[in-house]
């Protein structure tokens, strides 16, 4: 009767093997049921560096589409700033690709922008970078990140 206690040794030396794998909580016990504690409570002040503002400040900056305090709203495209260094203009009559929702300007693919201004058929002046290793599903055009864009 070798067969049997030959499978209770090996029955043992696995079991004290997965012991040994676990966090050291006892296996043998029932399983852990959750309880439930409060979650401790946090405030601002206790993640915030002292020097951060509140969240209740408002951003400096306006945001997109609201009205700034004079009552003028800005033109569609954003304000007319110069040129950053490496950006390109392009003025044209915007085209439609050949798939939905793509858009061309003289060869490129317009990628971003206000979508107030940039609609088939509107002559607009964009400002932006030209970015040939972009992937696209539009499938014709050199990608052109659009940074501005007014109707001219």
């Amino acid at each position: 009767m070798r067969t049997p206690r030959m499978a209770v040794v090996v029955l043992l030396a696995a079991g004290v093997a997965l012991a040994g794998c676990g966090d050291g909580a006892d296996v043998t016990g029932p399983p852990a049921t959750p309880t439930s504690s409060p979650s401790p409570t946090v405030t601002p002040s206790d993640t915030m560096p002292p020097s951060a503002p509140p969240a209740s400040v408002a951003p400096s900056a306006p945001l997109a589409g609201s009205v700034p305090p004079g009552g003028v709203k800005p033109p569609p495209g954003g304000p007319r700033l110069p040129p950053g260094p490496g950006a390109t203009e392009l003025t044209g009559t915007v085209e439609a690709g050949v798939e939905p929702g793509c858009l061309l300007l003289d060869g490129h693919q317009l990628v971003g922008g206000p979508t107030d201004v940039l609609v088939k058929g509107a002559r607009v002046t964009v400002t932006g970078r030209a970015q040939p290793d972009l992937m696209s599903t539009c499938q014709q055009g050199v990608p052109f990140l659009v940074e501005s864009a007014r109707r001219s």
